[in-house]
């Protein structure tokens, strides 16, 4: 072999060993990689659950409170904004809601509420999550007549018991009878009770346990 053709199969040799080395070095950055991929696990999104976003977002049911008329009701539906909103309960009682249409609020508690609202969307949402969260009591009031500045009936959530109720109405006009003051109150079976209030022991400090607290469809007459 001559000279010549020694020094050309040195260069072909010379150029294999670099292929070679370069091809083990891209096998070993990509076992690398996939190694790597396989050792990183996947995260998923964190995506709340209704139950969770109603703990987040409302205070525990109370099944004992009754909704009446001109309540303002927040009703939530999961993943629906566009049935979700804040809803005040008509003096007939009613709602409307997108879809659900006219249902009946008042005599029913929030829960009640949650479960025909839920029977209505069946048809449309499939397995629907709803909330219903009283935003404000407006049915719950009481009354003030007599001689008062402005007689009328309140909302309980202005006042809570009758010194309150009396401030709230303005006060005693000038020849209000303030030791002959009483409630009248509505008992279960239907009868009435007559509480007695006199305001001028009670601003004293003497017997404070007749300011009542105030109870709804309580009547307080200023003679």
């Amino acid at each position: 072999m001559t000279f010549t053709a020694t020094k050309w199969w040195l260069k072909v040799l010379a150029a294999m060993s670099v292929c070679a080395l370069i091809s083990s070095w891209i096998c070993a950055q990509t076992a690398s990689g996939s190694a790597a991929s396989r050792a990183k696990p996947t995260t998923p999104l964190a995506t709340a659950s209704p139950a969770q976003s109603a703990e987040a977002t409302a205070s525990p049911h109370n099944d004992s409170f009754v909704i009446g008329n001109e309540d303002l009701l927040a009703i939530n539906v999961w993943k629906e904004p566009e049935i979700s909103r804040s809803v005040p309960v008509r003096s007939d009682g009613k709602i409307s809601l997108p879809l659900a249409g006219e249902l009946q609020a008042a005599g029913k508690t929030p829960l009640q509420l949650e479960r025909d609202i839920s029977a209505k969307l069946k048809d449309y949402v499939s397995e629907p999550e709803v909330t219903v969260i009283v935003q404000e009591i407006r049915s719950q009031k009481f009354n003030i007549l007599g001689q008062v500045v402005r007689p009328g009936s309140y909302s309980l959530a202005q006042a809570a018991t009758v010194l309150d109720a009396i401030a709230l109405a303005g006060g005693f006009r000038d020849f209000a009878k303030q030791k002959s003051i009483y409630i009248l109150r509505q008992n279960p079976g239907g009868s009435e009770s007559r509480i007695g209030f006199n305001y001028k022991d009670v601003i004293k400090g003497k017997n404070s346990a007749q300011n009542i607290t105030l109870q709804p469809r309580d009547t307080i007459v200023i003679p």
